[in-house]
């Protein structure tokens, strides 16, 4: 198994380089780049600052000043290529990228001015927080009643979570997120939850129990929100998935030699039936604590990483597009083979090793 998991590793590195090659030819294909941006902004702005109004009279004035109207100074461009690095060749560039990126060194981001590892930083404790207790809550409610629905397929009780787990499905969480905040965040009927911050203003002058429960007041309702547009799909896949070893040959067997229910449960059909479900467990947590979380973020004022990589997309800030993509590609890697190593652990039958040989 070390040398598996060596060799997993090793793997890591040139798929990682071709993911990010990949995603450095696609943004520097997409149109209207970082250059572009700033110029926008810049010609903007001079236009609103030669418009003025007349405050005797209230006429609008126009003062044809702006450089927008006279052209941009080709050497003010070529200042601001040397200043993003666009002066040098893109494989220049992308081997730069990959040299600093080695040792964990994104630059700094174009509009901000600040490091993109410190962006990082400051927004990683709202998408674990979010992903974390989502992640909990998900598999601590689908699993039990997806393994109850196959138990108990056809029954009232299945039916009825049936359309539970439908309404769940269809309807996304944002739109969960918006109900939660009409109902219980003084919306139109009560004020019971913040609406805005992972935590108060005032949250370093309370006590130790006192940031405990101001941290769970202010992330129930997004976290809810979250749960409930994620929990369908895994609890459907585990219905099925249960409901299949259930019917299989050898569980027909085990009862017909006499090993009760509970036995053939956990002792035969679980970790049969658990090995689906651990194979989509990276992809699983990659979506909910990073790109599921995006719009909960943004209506719930959650300054995570999922708003930040859509801003920085927005902006064509390349350092932090290529930060954040270069974080979620190594976590989803590394995910990947917490993945495998787990399917043996639930599973001694599984090895790997020997199938590669």
């Amino acid at each position: 198994m070390a040398s598996y998991i060596l060799r997993r590793l090793l793997l890591m590195i040139p798929t990682l380089l071709g993911i990010m090659l990949l995603n450095f030819i696609i943004v520097q294909a997409a149109p209207g780049g970082p250059i572009d941006q700033l110029l926008a902004r810049f010609e903007g702005m001079e236009s609103m600052s030669s418009t003025r109004l007349d405050a005797g009279g209230g006429d609008v004035v126009v003062r044809d000043e702006s450089r927008g109207a006279r052209g941009i100074d080709p050497q003010f461009i070529e200042r601001l290529e040397a200043q993003f690095g666009f002066d040098q060749p893109a494989h220049e560039r992308f081997l730069g990228m990959l040299v600093d990126y080695a040792t964990f060194d994104f630059g700094n981001s174009f509009f901000r001015d600040r490091p993109v590892i410190t962006l990082m930083l400051e927004r990683l404790p709202v998408s674990i927080s979010l992903g974390l207790w989502t992640s909990l809550l998900v598999y601590l409610i689908s699993i039990p009643l997806g393994i109850r629905k196959a138990l108990r397929h056809g029954s009232p009780f299945d039916v009825w979570s049936s359309g539970l787990v439908i309404v769940g499905y269809a309807i996304p969480g944002f739109l969960f997120a918006i109900l939660l905040i009409v109902l219980f965040a003084g919306g139109s009927y009560w004020d019971l939850f913040p609406l805005r911050g992972l935590t108060s203003p005032h949250f370093d002058e309370l006590s130790t129990w006192g940031k405990i429960k101001d941290y769970f007041w202010h992330i129930t309702l997004p976290v809810i929100a979250m749960t409930i547009g994620s929990f369908a799909t895994l609890t459907m896949l585990t219905k099925n998935s249960f409901l299949d070893e259930i019917h299989r040959q050898y569980v027909l067997t085990a009862r017909a030699k006499g090993a009760s229910d509970r036995r053939i449960l956990y002792g035969h059909v679980f970790r049969n039936g658990m090995l689906i479900i651990i194979a989509g467990l990276p992809s699983a947590l990659v979506s909910i604590f990073f790109t599921g979380s995006l719009l909960i973020e943004v209506i719930f004022s959650l300054e995570g990483l999922g708003l930040l990589g859509f801003e920085a997309v927005m902006q064509r800030d390349y350092p932090v597009i290529f930060g954040t993509l270069y974080l979620y590609t190594l976590i989803g890697l590394i995910l990947k083979l917490v993945s495998d190593l787990t399917y043996v652990w639930v599973d001694p039958r599984i090895d790997f090793e020997s199938r590669e040989s």
